[in-house]
């Protein structure tokens, strides 16, 4: 026999205890399937840029650098690309634009031999020149797949992943540190 009696509080506190253990487990769990299913992101996790769904896929086409040459995509080298389509006769804004991308991937420091950019049409003269940059004809039909490539409040930039599909788009305006920000993050994913 157990020489200590039957304390009848002390049981109704362990079977509090394990329904207070079982609602902290299921509550949590139950809380993160409600901000999943809604939507809600940590902000750490969400682009600056407009995700397209579905993305453009330009693997088909080899564009046509200005040198003569084409840009093969290649994507075993994993090599990201950004890509400006000004309209034809942008000047200052086009200048401001191809500075603040000179800019970023220089920003990009070690990891910016994994970033390229292409600029579709006139490279305006006064702007910065690097290894990155590849200047694509701008009769390109590179142009013609870019969504919304033709905004009347200015210069879209786009994402372009290490197999062709174009990806995020930046309205006209964007911050620069946004652009940065959101491609380096994928560049550490691959």
């Amino acid at each position: 026999m157990d020489p200590k009696p039957f304390d009848p509080a002390q049981r109704r506190r362990g079977r509090w205890m394990l329904v207070g253990l079982f609602a902290l487990f299921f509550g949590t769990v139950f809380g993160a399937g409600i901000l999943r299913f809604s939507g809600w992101q940590p902000a750490g996790h969400k682009n600056h840029g407009q995700l397209l769904q579905p993305p453009a896929d330009a693997r088909d086409l080899a564009p046509a650098l200005v040198d003569g040459g084409t840009y093969a995509w290649k994507p075993a080298e994993r090599r990201w690309r950004i890509v400006a389509a000004p309209a034809p006769g942008c000047a200052d804004a086009c200048l401001t634009l191809a500075r603040d991308l000179d800019k970023v991937w220089q920003l990009f420091g070690h990891n910016a031999d994994e970033v390229d950019i292409l600029w579709i049409g006139d490279y305006p003269a006064q702007a910065p020149r690097h290894a990155a940059l590849r200047q694509v004809r701008a009769d390109d039909p590179l142009r013609a797949r870019l969504p919304q490539v033709d905004d009347a409040t200015g210069t879209p930039v786009y994402v372009i992943d290490p197999h062709g599909f174009v990806i995020l788009r930046y309205a006209p305006g964007f911050d620069p540190g946004h652009l940065r920000t959101d491609v380096a993050k994928l560049i550490k994913l691959i």
